[in-house]
């Protein structure tokens, strides 16, 4: 049931996404923008947490789950470090997640030719 409850959550996140590129002027890289900054906004207000507590990897993988760890790395730097968590709680909780996105970007680059669009 679990993973039924997570394809169904992320599926439904994935959907808005399409329908936000299908119906609207927003250009991909924009939507992207919203959904992380979305993710913060609901973290910072303690909202996102339990939705992703209910919905598992389908609210957790998307990137509205990002912005929830990041909201969430820099409430716990802050109340460690005080101000400077601020600056630092969102990289040391997303930094397993941004260090995979540059290790797959490089993996990408050197197994594909780049090529401009035609």
């Amino acid at each position: 049931m679990e993973f039924i409850k997570a394809f169904i959550i992320g599926g439904l996140l994935c959907v808005i996404g399409q329908i936000l590129i299908d119906k609207t002027q927003l250009t991909p890289a924009r939507i992207l923008v919203s959904y992380v900054v979305l993710g913060v906004m609901l973290g910072a207000l303690g909202v996102y947490q339990p939705f992703a507590d209910f919905a598992g990897a389908g609210a957790t993988v998307p990137l509205t789950g990002f912005g929830n760890t990041l909201a969430k790395g820099v409430r716990e730097a802050v109340d460690k470090d005080g101000f400077l968590g601020i600056f630092t709680g969102g990289f040391t909780a997303a930094a397993g997640g941004i260090a995979a996105a540059i290790g797959a970007g490089l993996l990408a680059s050197l197994i594909f030719k780049a090529k401009d669009k035609s």
